[in-house]
């Protein structure tokens, strides 16, 4: 078993920057040293007082330390990390374009009044939940040990989890929206013959190899059968080695 500095240091960067910056950003507020307030998203300050920080920092608070808290930040830990080190292994610039596009999504969604929501950190995270449940389609998901359903449920099961305990439905939902955008650009429309037109621009190819970290240029990836078929992922498999399903209360294990 690896040590704390050790799981963190072999943590992907791009997943592991969004998921430091979320506790950073949640530790200095129980510190006083900020209001949620002041990097909340209002458009209005945005465009009267150039305040276009609210446009950033909003992403990164997920409330305060709590349980909500600890499992968006393990989702992020385990999701993101899949992700960056599954499908988009060696293409960390692919990685950081599809969190680029998903914020700018979603703060076009959260323009429209019934839509808006001040914090989009959760969002981002449900988008992360939902590409992740199209590349890991058949992992099996247990949740709080009750109900086993396939990975490709889950985004729908969280939002009903919400529904349950009485949080807001908005933010999961949003997230939902701008991550089966991202899919159907990225791999059903491709896939029903139009053209790819969410490629990786130039600059954060650059941006990335500016940073130094990860690939900042796409290589070639050996995948597997699976890929490329619509809603079929890459048959990915959590926790095969011991044939268990995996579950929301066990996010650390292997």
């Amino acid at each position: 078993m690896s040590s704390p500095a050790e799981f963190y240091n072999s943590l992907p960067p791009i997943s592991k920057a969004f998921g430091t910056i979320c506790v950073v950003a949640t530790a200095a507020f129980h510190l006083g040293l900020y209001s949620p307030w002041s990097i909340a998203l209002f458009y209005e300050p945005v465009f009267s007082k150039f305040q276009v920080w609210r446009l950033i920092t909003n992403f990164f608070f997920l409330g305060k330390f709590s349980i909500n808290f600890g499992i968006r930040l393990l989702m992020i830990a385990r999701y993101g990390v899949q992700l960056e080190k599954g499908p988009f292994e060696r293409r960390t610039a692919d990685f950081l374009w599809m969190m680029i596009f998903g914020a700018i999504t979603l703060l076009v969604l959260s323009a429209i009044p019934m839509l808006w929501t001040p914090f989009l950190g959760v969002s981002l995270v449900s988008m992360l939940i939902y590409v992740w449940s199209r590349e890991f389609p058949n992992s099996q998901i247990s949740i709080y040990g009750l109900v086993t359903l396939k990975a490709f449920y889950f985004p729908w099961a969280m939002l009903a989890i919400d529904v349950i305990f009485g949080s807001p439905l908005l933010p999961n939902f949003l997230g939902i929206i701008a991550g089966h955008l991202y899919y159907f650009l990225t791999v059903l429309h491709p896939l029903a013959g139009g053209r790819n037109i969410l490629k990786t621009p130039i600059w954060v190819h650059k941006l990335v190899g500016l940073w130094r970290v990860g690939y900042p240029t796409n290589t070639p990836v050996q995948t597997g059968s699976g890929t490329g078929v619509a809603f079929r992922g890459r048959s990915y498999r959590l926790n095969s080695s011991s044939g268990r399903p995996f579950s929301i209360r066990n996010l650390w294990s292997s």
